[in-house]
């Protein structure tokens, strides 16, 4: 019996060696490996992959200001952390492969070894991997798997057109209720990707009956909610989101889908508008909210700007921004808040300093951030020219006003702003006690609204409007600087960024500038010397001041009509331009684009802008486009053809046969008026400048920078220009000046004095005072100039001849002690030609020209 026992033992011993051959194929065999793979190798390297893709799940941050992911996002980075895992996985899976090559689990475990390498980025391997599993494989369904996954690893190495494939080629085949929930979930990541969110809510919708809860459900529910509600479903998403919170979701999704809930919830439904407002209170008395009220006042924004309740929308963003700390979502909300002043209230200035706050706040990656940051800029520049014209009108008044008015003015403003710092300090102290204050009736311009009537508002920093300008004005001065202790004495921060520094910006009095340095004894002298260096006292700083309003008025046009789209705000301002500049440089530009305005809304006006360009601008460039619309077009090509005799002239030139490269630029004139002529027009100089003398040659250049003031090439012009002036300087001075004897020519009275008497503003005013009494009939003008590093001048023109520069001369003389003005100031006056001018302000000659004129003018005059 015992022997039989043994027996029967030794047998079933070598059957069940037989079956561990990976070369069997007995049911035993079968039973073996497919037991085998799937319980060590396949199970293991599965076990590892999961823990992989929890990690990930677990290291990624839902944004859910945005439509959630489907699937978080692969970093190379955070790829690393796991190489060891992802090496454990494909070693065990590799095992099952080769030891147990006739078990039902080979093809999964391939799919393992392509999701390890899809992990550690190996897209090459991973896909050569799934494409090994849907050719080679035996299994019908993990081939249809490797497909699926296929299309994950084309969508996420953003090749669309590869996954468009793989899609149209699986979804034809008979699949599982399980591969058919993975493949609609693919395509939904895929139509995701690309921002078709009509496709991707349609395959998520559509996988929904098939979805488990090892699936998050709740999750998925969410996000069809949110892309219904992107797309303006309400209804839709007001199912979905309640179907969410149905599953008990973890806390931030069952928030959010409340919170979205009362968007959507009983306005598509009964238009019960408090019932969606109880709900937002609902949330904010919450304790557990408390994290999420700046999210929540966000909600009740964009709720109430739905409803177009504009007021309550503003003080909800406001109340958002206060709330919290999340910097995405101030980012928004200043985003909401500069919609609403740009588009709705045109408030531009407002909504520009909400922009700047926008900007700084939201992700470079954020929606749209593009379009946001363009309109900034559109802003920025609407805003700098604006203030350029209220500041220069500023400067422009204050230089009307005598020393005394303008010192009691700076004496006013100073008073009342320190008035206003009292007041906010007591706003405050009583805020801190709990109280909170009315201060309507505050003149402060940074509590008022854009009507200047005063806001309710406890103090400046619960008052975003106010942040938001402030914030904007900081930079302007400061540049963008890292928020850190000491910052002002910070090396990093010693120059601010030139990219963020607005150099071009008004420099307001008004504006308190940040400074190291202790405050002035007197600060109302400290500003009155600061304002008395920028407010414009000659006739030529106010001409500069007047160039950049009307500048001003130019550019804010064109914002106006063809960034922000308001054509009656360009005509208003257009018009503004033309009336208070009649010579404006730019007004046949400004009646053409006129024209354009009213081309099709007024005919009638728009031909009255029409026939005053013809009349006054007959060959002007807007004249001819109005003329012909294609003028530009065939001016290019004529431009093209006067290129090339340009350089068939110039390469004349330069062989010195002037005459030929003169019949070269004429042909080339001949084509027409382009953008190219002034290039042609100076070669014609620079052959004058060989062929005539000096004085010609530097006439013609000046002609040609008057005629060309913002062609590209006059800069080069001007450089010639001033290189021959410097050259001819060099050789007077090497020669000795010459001033010419002929004095038979109108005549200049001229006052020089060193530039520290500070004489320019009194001597005119004497002096036009003196010509008033004793030369009335000369009608004769004064002016200032700088002459060098150390005098200035006054300039009386001009006297008609010798006898009248030497009566006038005399006549001054004799009453010089009577202006009590000039008294204690210390000056010499002389006459001079015209001719003999230019010579002494080209070389600075005052010494030779006080001894000629000691030498030919009557000792009387002197």
């Amino acid at each position: 019996m015992k022997n039989i026992v043994y027996y029967l033992v030794v047998l079933l011993t070598l059957m069940l060696l037989n079956g561990c051959s990976s070369e069997s194929h007995s049911w035993t065999s079968k039973a073996y490996h497919n037991t085998t793979a799937h319980y060590n190798g396949y199970w293991y390297a599965r076990e590892e992959l999961d823990k992989i893709d929890k990690d990930i799940w677990a290291a990624y941050e839902d944004d859910y200001n945005r439509i959630l992911r489907l699937y978080p996002p692969l970093d190379s980075a955070q790829a690393k952390g796991y190489d060891k895992e992802i090496q454990e996985a494909v070693k065990m899976a590799s095992l099952a492969i080769q030891r147990h090559p006739n078990s039902k689990w080979v093809d999964d475990a391939y799919i393992l070894v392509g999701r390890a390498r899809f992990y550690s980025l190996d897209w090459g391997n991973s896909i050569q991997t799934y494409k090994y599993v849907n050719t080679k494989g035996k299994d019908l369904d993990a081939r249809h798997r490797a497909i699926i996954h296929l299309v994950r690893t084309f969508t996420e190495h953003q090749e669309f057109n590869n996954a468009q494939a793989a899609i149209d080629f699986v979804q034809k085949m008979p699949l599982t209720k399980t591969n058919k929930k993975h493949l609609l979930l693919e395509k939904a990541y895929f139509y995701q990707m690309q921002g078709d969110l009509d496709k991707m809510v349609r395959n998520l919708s559509e996988a929904v009956p098939l979805l488990k809860k090892r699936d998050k459900p709740g999750r998925i529910y969410f996000i069809i909610g949110q892309v219904y509600q992107k797309l303006g479903f309400e209804a839709e998403a007001y199912n979905y989101y309640k179907k969410c919170i149905a599953t008990n979701p973890e806390y931030e999704v069952d928030f959010y889908a409340r919170l979205y809930l009362a968007q959507v919830t009983e306005i598509s439904r009964s238009k019960d508008v408090n019932a969606a407002r109880k709900s937002f209170r609902r949330l904010l008395k919450d304790g557990k909210n408390k994290d999420f009220k700046d999210k929540i006042y966000y909600e009740m924004g964009v709720f109430e700007l739905k409803q177009k309740n504009l007021d309550e929308a503003i003080a909800d963003f406001n109340r958002s921004v206060r709330a919290g700390n999340n910097k995405r979502i101030d980012g928004e909300a200043y985003l909401r808040l500069g919609e609403i002043y740009y588009d709705t209230l045109r408030q531009y200035q407002l909504s520009q300093a909400y922009y700047d706050s926008a900007i700084n706040a939201l992700p470079k990656d954020y929606e749209g951030y593009a379009r946001i940051k363009a309109r900034q800029e559109i802003l920025n520049e609407f805003v700098k020219h604006l203030n350029t014209i209220k500041w220069q009108d500023s400067l422009l008044a204050l230089a009307a006003m005598d020393t005394a008015a303008l010192r009691a003015q700076i004496k006013s403003n100073f008073e009342a702003k320190k008035r206003e710092e009292e007041k906010r300090a007591a706003v405050e102290k009583k805020r801190r006690g709990g109280n909170r204050i009315d201060i309507s009736g505050n003149s402060n311009p940074i509590f008022a609204n854009e009507n200047g009537e005063a806001q309710e508002v406890d103090w400046y920093f619960g008052n975003p409007s106010a942040m938001a300008m402030g914030e904007t004005e900081f930079k302007r001065v400061w540049g963008n600087v890292p928020l850190e202790d000491n910052w002002r004495r910070s090396l990093r921060s010693a120059t601010a960024d030139d990219n963020e520094v607005d150099e071009t910006a008004p420099d307001d009095p008004n504006v308190q500038q940040p400074t190291n340095t202790a405050p002035p004894a007197d600060p109302v002298a400290a500003e009155y010397d600061r304002l008395d260096q920028q407010i414009p006292r000659t006739e030529e700083q106010k001409q500069e001041a007047l160039a950049k309003i009307e500048d001003a008025y130019f550019k804010l046009g064109d914002i106006y009509y063809f960034k922000l789209q308001e054509p009656e705000n360009a005509v208003t301002t257009y018009n503004t331009l033309l009336k208070r500049f009649p010579e404006t440089k730019h007004e046949a530009e400004v009646l053409y684009k006129l024209y354009l305005i009213y081309k099709d809304s007024d005919p009638s006006k728009a031909e009255q802008y029409a026939s005053l360009l013809l009349s006054k601008y007959p060959d002007s460039t807007f004249a001819k486009l109005l003329k012909n619309p294609n003028y530009l077009a065939e001016s290019e090509q004529a431009g093209e053809k006067q290129k090339v005799l340009y350089k068939d002239a110039y390469s004349r030139y330069t062989e010195g046969d002037n005459t030929a490269a003169r019949q070269t630029i004429d042909e080339a004139l001949a084509l027409g008026q382009t953008t190219f002529v002034p290039n042609l027009e100076l070669l014609q100089v620079l052959i004058i400048g060989k062929t005539e003398n000096v004085a010609q040659y530097q006439y013609s250049l000046e002609e040609f920078i008057k005629k060309y003031p913002e062609a590209a090439i006059t800069e080069y012009a001007k450089t010639l220009l001033q290189s021959s002036r410097d050259f001819q300087t060099k050789q007077e001075r090497r020669m000795g000046i010459q001033y010419i004897r002929s004095l038979e020519e109108p005549h200049y009275f001229i006052m020089i004095y060193r530039k520290d008497e500070k004489l320019s503003d009194v001597a005119s005013a004497v002096l036009d005072k003196f010509n008033l009494a004793s030369f009335k009939d000369l009608a004769l003008k004064t002016s200032n100039l700088i002459l060098n590093d150390d005098y200035a001048l006054t300039m009386v023109s001009e006297l008609p001849r010798v006898t009248s520069a030497i009566e006038y001369a005399q006549t001054f003389k004799a009453q010089v002690s009577k202006l009590t003005e000039l008294q204690n100031h210390k000056f010499n006056t002389f006459v001079i030609t015209k001719d003999n001018f230019d010579i002494f302000y080209r070389t600075k000659g005052l010494d030779e020209y006080i001894q000629f004129f000691q030498k030919n003018y009557p000792a009387e005059a002197q």
